[in-house]
């Protein structure tokens, strides 16, 4: 749809967003060790800790060893399914995350983005609880900052690359970028499903943001700047 390159948002609280840059790095460095694995290596990584919904939903499958099997609901969003799916999800992550964890401090973004992971993964399962396709990917998550963002700052010029005639970089305010890429994951999801995008995981991960944030942003941060 677009390609966002910078946003006009000076960070008030935060001097370096180090969290946000670590889960970009940790996301890519596991991405790459995934990638780097053996065909079969890969898929048993995949099917360990992607999420599948018919293997939650039955007690007997034990799907990851040792550890509650819910832990995929967090796991899943630190695997992808190729490279593009891996760098659009850290773009947007690297866009609009330090913003984020300006707003809610360093602990309480980690716990931000790992919620919004689970929320994304859970509103997948409840869709989906017979699927046997394992979920992967931090567009849920990502998909939560995008909510986040469009609460805290609607009015914010965020430069994107469209395709009109040519590729241009043009500033347009968050609320048109992102509310229009949430109407499309609301409109795929209206349509019969041909694709292997997780659109329910989006929704999912842009309503956990929105409620998410109003909890965990600072006492100091409004609603709607601009």
């Amino acid at each position: 749809m677009f390609l966002p390159l910078y946003d006009q948002n000076p960070k008030r609280f935060v001097i370096k967003p180090y969290v946000n840059y670590a889960l970009i790095l940790l996301t890519t460095f596991l991405f790459t060790i995934q990638y780097l694995l053996p065909v079969n290596a890969e898929n048993y990584v995949i099917a360990t800790f992607g999420m599948v919904p018919y293997w939650l939903s039955d007690a007997r499958i034990d799907q990851i060893p040792f550890i509650p099997d819910e832990f995929t609901f967090v796991t899943y969003a630190f695997l992808h399914g190729d490279w593009l799916h891996l760098l659009s999800n850290m773009l947007f992550l690297w866009v609009f995350g330090d913003n984020i964890e300006d707003a809610l401090g360093h602990f309480r973004y980690l716990l931000f983005y790992l919620l919004c992971a689970a929320g994304g993964g859970a509103l997948h399962y409840f869709v989906y609880q017979d699927d046997l396709s394992p979920l992967v990917g931090a567009s849920g998550a990502v998909a939560g900052v995008i909510g986040a963002y469009i609460l805290l700052y609607p009015k914010v010029r965020v430069y994107v690359l469209a395709r009109i005639i040519i590729p241009l970089p043009l500033p347009i305010p968050a609320l048109w970028v992102l509310g229009a890429w949430i109407a499309m994951q609301i409109f795929y999801v209206i349509l019969p499903q041909t694709s292997a995008v997780a659109w329910w995981a989006h929704i999912g991960g842009v309503i956990a943001g929105m409620l998410l944030v109003l909890l965990f942003k600072r006492p100091e941060v409004r609603l709607f700047q601009s």
